[in-house]
């Protein structure tokens, strides 16, 4: 009797960045984050085939999102509101980011989420439940939502905890760096 070996195809890992939440977090824990880096690190760690990063889309940012597709992110868009009162424009990306998650869940083994907000501990809970979560990485310790730790349990990870490995390389003067003008 033969028997044919079907061949068992992997899933990727998807990843979910919150940009927003990202950059102010990493900035606020004295981070300075290499895109690139992070997204290496997405790969390697957690197989990330497709990483996702949803931003809010302001036309003199042109360059940012180039060197971000470069890098190896897929931008996910979102119309950004400028306050005429003086607030900071914002570009509320989390409903697009849950829809996301839930949209491509039969395409990815598992989820990894970039966030530190407590918006998302019902698809974290979820996802966890489902066998589907590969790690939460909060961008910032301090600010984390204690409902996103709670939902994520033992997938909990910092980004502070990366730091040589996420991170901007400080040069030393005179490699690869030029001295200021004048000197």
């Amino acid at each position: 009797m033969n028997t044919v070996r079907q061949k068992q195809t992997v899933k990727p890992n998807y990843a979910f960045v919150d940009a927003q939440n990202l950059h102010l977090g990493a900035k606020e824990a004295g981070l300075e984050l290499d895109y690139r880096r992070f997204r290496v690190y997405l790969k390697e760690k957690y197989r990330v085939g497709k990483a996702y990063l949803f931003i809010g889309f302001m036309p003199a940012n042109r360059d940012l999102y180039e060197d971000l597709q470069e890098n190896g992110f897929i931008l996910k868009f979102k119309p950004v509101i400028v306050p005429n009162d003086g607030r900071k424009p914002k570009g509320d990306v989390d409903a697009d980011v849950a829809f996301s998650i839930m949209r491509y869940y039969k395409e990815y083994d598992k989820a990894v989420i970039v966030t530190s907000d407590g918006d998302f501990d019902t698809v974290v809970k979820y996802l966890n439940k489902k066998d589907k979560l590969a790690a939460v990485i909060s961008p910032n310790r301090a600010k984390c939502s204690a409902l996103l730790k709670i939902a994520a349990k033992d997938k909990m990870q910092y980004l502070e905890d990366l730091y040589g490995k996420v991170s901007k390389r400080k040069t030393v003067q005179g490699e690869n760096e030029k001295a200021p003008p004048g000197d």
